[in-house]
């Protein structure tokens, strides 16, 4: 929420209203003031006021009235009053207009008195100020996407047409050539505006596929000819400060990339193939913040076993999955609650995706020797008290860390196992001995993530009988054991602001795992089996991904579909 009001009149609304308590606003102040988040922000992710309510006490406040815009039909000759570019950056939307030349703007914030002049400026045109709510304002922003598909391949095929004169050109000249140029922006631009979080431009043998994953999910944008491939991999290439010559060897970079108001830092990866070498691009917004538990999606007991695992002084929290499973996240999220002023916290990280206030954070730079396992000894002498490591992926770095977490240190970081009770024999696999393993385990957090229904076309159902008895099949075969089936369950129709997909943004399934007495005694043990091990903390009432995957799903997040088919993945 960007907006924006006196401190004195949020505690006068919340507090003297008996909203929360003077404790609860104290302590949402000192975590404001801390991470740098706005106090309401924080206030409504923990869940002690509504996002409803919150619009009406600022329409109060501003004398402004409150606009619903999702469904509503916005004229295109009005919405192109300002460019989607300028609405996006200032977070706004013209939505009409009337016959006394008022034109009616749709805000966020409508203390903005700078954005209000600057449109009363731009268009000459006297305006009346609306409040609304950010999904409403995504709703236009989808209003100008109708045109940009045909758009964006316009621009591509117009640029391509363009290319055929650069044939002859050296790699290292056809780069900045305004054809390509234009092409390579034209695919980053687009892959921004749907939100995408990875780019992928493969080569095949007659022709180059791009494809943006999009809330987890690969789609095919659009197909080019190969013969513009070498050119846009030269542009990429020299975006991102690597060898233009070098076709034989993978290699990887960053740069960032400024786009309809977003500044986003893009992780390049370039790897040889047989028709050619593949572009793969991770996006990852600049200005982004660490998000609560809460808004991961961790239900309250999830929550709860965190929050008591990190108050230890000492001992290791990992979390667990695969590739793009959200691992990072959550780590920043746990390093954001323990981020106060009396603890030193040291990270090292490839790539650092996340700025944290008071943090001292380290990038990951081989070519300088600065490895995980080098960078963790040099953190040691830096006298922290908690200590983030980006991945454990070798012996050094493990054996480190354990020994870290064994003499006084909070050890966070992640692994690549399939389950939480995986992580033990990962560790040793990579030559931990058990008695150190059992004495520095606090907590193993293993997630996926999963599409969250969108908000804007969700509907029950209830599944017929053979629909009920196929899924218990499915989830039996997963998961060895009987699952109950909601009788309700959700669905998204689809829509516009979705797409028609049905789904809208991403949410985590999570699995903890927290080890007491018991489950240390199990992993002493000469024939340690993970059996015995998942079985036991399963009697101990640890949940699995797939029993909270159908909590959200009974909730209405997601659909039972989508957690068959991230936990099969």
């Amino acid at each position: 929420m960007a907006l924006r009001l006196p401190l004195e009149k949020i505690k006068e609304f919340l507090v003297d209203n008996n909203l929360i308590s003077p404790e609860v606003f104290q302590i949402a102040l000192e975590d404001s003031q801390r991470t740098g988040q706005n106090i309401i922000d924080i206030l409504v992710s923990r869940g002690f006021i509504s996002e409803d309510y919150v619009y009406q006490l600022y329409s109060e406040f501003f004398k402004t009235p409150v606009i619903k815009l999702r469904g509503r039909l916005i004229k295109k000759s009005v919405l192109s009053i300002i460019s989607e570019e300028m609405a996006r950056t200032r977070r706004i939307a013209v939505f009409d207009k009337d016959d006394n030349g008022f034109l009616y703007l749709a805000m966020e914030d409508p203390g903005d008195l700078e954005t209000i002049n600057f449109v009363e400026k731009y268009t000459n045109m006297s305006v009346k100020v609306f409040l609304t709510t950010s999904r409403d304002l995504d709703y236009v922003y989808s209003l100008y996407g109708k045109e940009v598909v045909e758009d964006f391949k316009k621009v591509i095929e117009d640029n391509i047409r363009e290319t055929a004169r650069l044939k002859l050109m050296r790699e290292n000249e056809v780069a900045e050539e305004l054809p390509i140029i234009n092409i390579v922006d034209g695919i980053l631009a687009y892959a921004i505006s749907l939100n995408t979080s990875d780019i992928h431009i493969e080569v095949l043998r007659e022709t180059v596929l791009i494809r943006f994953r999009i809330d987890g999910v690969l789609h095919e944008i659009i197909r080019i000819p190969k013969e513009v491939h070498p050119a846009i991999v030269a542009r990429i290439k020299l975006l991102a400060n690597l060898k233009i010559d070098e076709h034989r060897k993978p290699q990887d970079g960053r740069f960032r990339y400024e786009a309809l108001g977003e500044a986003m830092d893009i992780r390049v990866s370039i790897m040889p193939t047989f028709y050619g070498e593949k572009i793969a691009m991770r996006l990852l917004k600049a200005t982004a913040k660490p998000m609560s538990l809460k808004e991961l999606g961790m239900l309250d007991e999830t929550i709860k076993l965190v929050e008591e695992s990190i108050r230890k002084s000492y001992g290791m929290f990992l979390v667990t999955g695969p590739t793009g499973s959200g691992k990072t996240t959550t780590l920043y999220s746990t390093l954001n609650m323990l981020n106060r002023p009396e603890v030193n916290i040291v990270t090292i990280e490839d790539p650092i995706e996340y700025y944290i206030p008071y943090a001292n954070q380290t990038q990951v730079n081989p070519q300088a020797g600065v490895t995980f396992a080098t960078g963790l000894r040099s953190i040691l002498r830096q006298d922290p008290n908690i200590i983030l490591i980006g991945e454990i992926r070798d012996e050094e770095t493990a054996e480190i860390a354990v020994n870290s977490a064994l003499t006084g240190h909070l050890v966070l970081s992640s692994l690549h196992t399939n389950d939480a009770p995986t992580a033990v024999p990962r560790l040793i696999d990579m030559k931990v001995p058990s008695f150190l393993i059992s004495a520095v385990l606090n907590t193993v957090v293993a997630q996926r993530l999963v599409r969250r229904i969108c908000k804007d076309c969700i509907e029950s159902y209830e599944p017929d009988e053979e629909i009920v008895e196929s899924l218990k099949r499915q989830f039996k075969e997963i998961e060895g054991k009987e699952m109950e089936i909601p009788n309700i369950l959700y669905r998204g129709k689809g829509c516009q602001i979705c797409n028609n997909t049905g789904y809208k943004g991403q949410i985590g399934i999570f699995e903890a795992l927290n080890f007491d007495e018991d489950l240390r005694r199990l992993i002493n043990e000469p024939d340690f089996s993970l059996d015995n091990l998942r079985n036991k903390a399963q009697e101990k009432g640890m949940v699995s991904m797939m029993e909270d995957g159908l909590k959200k799903a009974q909730l209405g997040m997601t659909t039972v579909e989508e957690i068959l088919r991230v936990i099969r993945e």
